[in-house]
């Protein structure tokens, strides 16, 4: 019984780093992308990764899956940020004194990364609460 368990948490591991692998390259491609002066694609790419990330650890309370579709989001960050065969670069360092989009979304899905892995698991708290008030 013990190894098919261990499968199911291998299984799921592998899908939500593919998930998160996903959603990385669809964040690297349209973080570029701008209305105006502002940055809707960046905005939208990071705002779609943590939710993505929340979810995750919510839907599966596991921070290791969480941390596997994070490191999903960004291996394809960093695969897809670097000079592609044809010389074509998606993730372009903007010019001194400009808003660098790219640095920014390289940043931000670290952070995310790291904050959503590290957050305290709190359903365990609340469950010790409502064992102790049930006792008295």
């Amino acid at each position: 019984m013990r190894s098919s368990s261990a499968l199911a948490r291998a299984a799921t591991w592998f899908v939500a780093f593919l998930v998160g692998a996903v959603y990385g390259l669809a964040g690297t491609i349209a973080h570029t992308y701008a209305v105006g002066w502002f940055p809707l694609g960046l905005v939208l790419a990071i705002v779609g990764s943590g939710a993505l990330l929340v979810a995750v650890r919510l839907l599966t309370a596991d921070r290791w899956a969480a941390l596997a579709t994070g490191l999903g989001i960004a291996v394809a960050t960093l695969v897809f940020s670097g000079r592609g065969p044809g010389g074509s670069v998606i993730v372009a360092q903007a010019a001194e004194g400009q808003f660098d989009a790219g640095l920014v979304w390289t940043v931000a899905v670290l952070l995310l990364v790291v904050l959503v892995v590290a957050w305290p698991d709190l359903s365990r708290v609340q469950r010790e609460e409502h064992a102790t008030s049930e006792l008295d």
